[in-house]
């Protein structure tokens, strides 16, 4: 990418990212400050909301505009806030302390962030669990965190039970939507959504919080093991409001404008609240902003059109081939979505053609971040012109966020330089719960070691090369798989594409893909071989490529779940291949 040509078209940028930063860090909303966090200087927002509760209660000034639809289903601010009020009142009742876990393993419903604030709010730990887990899943992770209750919808609850006799630390299964409305479902303590509004108003029970206590579990995503327990604090998690709000200023002011007034807005939110960057990242910013968010019970294109237009939506994403397929249906021509202005995601990598098709076909800004469960959400953010002039990053990090590539010694590597990513701040982590010896090898002295190979540009860029675990290493030449992988993007009509190694006797792995082709698109085995070939070096070509009638599969954090890909080359004959 010539960034030189960039800069100087319409005199952008306007300001450099180390000017925006001076500017907006002065003071003010984003006013920075150096505090002590377990020995170690962190710079942190000055002016973070301190904890939970506080979001609850900022929330509620919000009044009687709508924070969630579902269906034919909204809640607004202020009967979410007497809804989290009553919630933790019972809770207390229950014998719920300081510290106790209390796990919430439900899809995305109205009563997920009640329930966790309820929990949150009394200074219990929350636990999201993963909603797609099986019941195994369910029990492993519900006796790792040693969970005393867990507020569950009726699909979870059913494939807890026949685990319940090896939980002996599980006193209540409280359940959401439990058509038999049994003495101790949510509805019967709390009443159904509808029902919030008759709820009277009182305040959240008073327990002391501190902006440095564990408030959440949140369980990694990890494609291959057991999942890890990271514990998160408030500040951890609340620090996320202002890094996304900051990010959104840098763009503004990089483009030569004034900040505007705030002001609110309505998402399409597809992504789990169980997720770091579905709570984090977009759940709390628009409870502090007053935003509206509009769920969906499964993805589906083109009824994600039809809420575009009916709500008059401005903002959607998730990950990027929900991106893609709001691109690509062909369905999309017969829905006014004007309304849109923003197309963001995130936990999986974007090929740099995305960014470009959402500016030109959508007039959208295209968005997209980087973090992991072990950073609760944002440390860099990449939008708008930024974003079209470096495709291929995840863009710079927020003010209070640190970067740097590391060698095997842990020092710092030169400017441009591919190593592995390590982040701190106050974003980061402190540990993994039960788990030392993973705390030990991943966090160190408040940065935590990201697994990512990467570099970093000289005004501080992030370019994600690959996850270390996904080089493929053919006779001794490193393939970054998202080099390929953004190659194949490219093809007029993929929209998924994935590289996972192969085994070979003599090179010891050699490269494969797995592609998913837009209806309307054609190609082969051959022709997409031969456009990599255009493209990259010779032993970087994928030695085969399969097609997959469906986009591929994928963890409920958008990840692709590679290990499940090998299948589609049962037939590939393993043997030597020549460079």
């Amino acid at each position: 990418m010539n960034h030189a040509k960039a800069r100087a078209e319409n005199g952008w940028p306007h300001m450099s990212v180390t000017e925006v930063e001076a500017q907006l860090c002065r003071a003010g909303r984003f006013e920075v400050e150096d505090q002590v966090i377990d020995g170690i200087p962190t710079r942190v927002w000055k002016n973070a909301v301190p904890d939970m509760a506080a979001v609850v209660r900022h929330a509620g000034t919000h009044g009687e505009g709508v924070f969630l639809i579902l269906d034919d289903e909204r809640l607004s601010y202020v009967d979410f806030a007497r809804a989290v009020a009553a919630l933790a009142s019972e809770l207390v009742g229950l014998g719920v302390e300081k510290g106790d876990r209390v796990a919430v393993a439900m899809r995305n419903l109205p009563e997920w962030p009640v329930c966790f604030f309820a929990a949150a709010s009394i200074g219990a730990i929350a636990v999201p669990l993963n909603a797609w887990w099986t019941g195994a899943e369910l029990e492993f992770a519900l006796r790792d965190s040693g969970a005393r209750i867990v507020l569950c919808d009726a699909p979870r609850a059913a494939a807890i039970e026949p685990f319940r006799c090896g939980l002996p630390m599980l006193e209540h299964v409280i359940v959401a939507r439990d058509d038999a409305g049994g003495a101790g479902s949510l509805e019967r303590r709390i009443g159904a959504v509808g029902d919030y509004g008759r709820l009277p108003v009182g305040p959240i029970p008073d327990v002391s919080l501190a902006p440095d206590e564990d408030v959440a579990i949140f369980y990694t995503s990890g494609t291959t093991g057991a999942p890890k327990g990271a514990v998160a604090t408030h500040r951890n998690l609340l620090s996320n409001i202002l890094s996304t709000a900051y990010a959104s200023a840098r763009t503004i002011l990089r483009r030569g404008q004034a900040l505007p007034a705030p002001r609110r807005r309505t998402a399409l939110h597809v992504i789990p609240f169980f997720h770091v960057t579905g709570f984090s990242a977009r759940l709390l910013g628009a409870m502090f902003s007053g935003d509206t968010l509009v769920l969906m019970h499964k993805w589906d294109t083109e009824r994600a059109f039809a809420l575009i237009e009916r709500e008059g939506i401005d903002s959607a994403g998730g990950v990027p081939t929900i991106a893609w397929q709001l691109i690509e249906h062909p369905a999309r021509a017969r829905y006014d979505l004007s309304s849109l202005d923003l197309i963001s995601y995130g936990g999986a990598p974007a090929a740099p053609e995305l960014a470009r098709r959402i500016a030109t076909e959508f007039g959208a800004a295209p968005g997209v971040g980087w973090g992991m469960t072990e950073t609760c959400g944002t440390v860099t953010n990449h939008s708008g012109e930024d974003y079209l002039a470096r495709p291929d990053s995840c863009g710079p990090a927020v003010a209070v966020a640190e970067l740097k590539i590391a060698g095997d010694d842990g020092a710092a590597l030169p400017t441009g330089t591919v190593g592995e990513l390590w982040a701190r701040g106050p974003m980061v982590v402190r540990r993994y719960w039960n788990r030392p010896d993973a705390t030990t090898a991943t966090f160190v002295d408040g940065w935590v070691r990201t697994g990512d190979i990467a570099r970093l540009d000289e005004e501080g860029f992030c370019y994600i090369v690959d996850r270390a675990k996904d080089v493929i290493i053919r006779g001794g030449e490193n393939i970054y798989s998202s080099e390929v992988e953004n190659v194949l993007f490219e093809f007029p009509g993929v929209t998924d594409a994935a590289l996972i190694g192969l085994p070979d006797r003599v090179l010891g792995e050699v490269p494969a893909a797995v592609v998913h082709l837009a209806a309307d698109a054609t190609g082969d085995e051959e022709v997409l071989r031969q456009w990599v070939r255009d493209h990259l070096a010779a032993f970087k070509v994928p030695v085969a490529i399969r097609f997959s009638d469906e986009t591929l599969p994928r963890n409920a954090n958008g990840k692709i779940l590679k290990p499940e890909l090998r299948r589609f080359f049962d037939d590939y004959s393993i043997s030597s291949t020549p460079l």
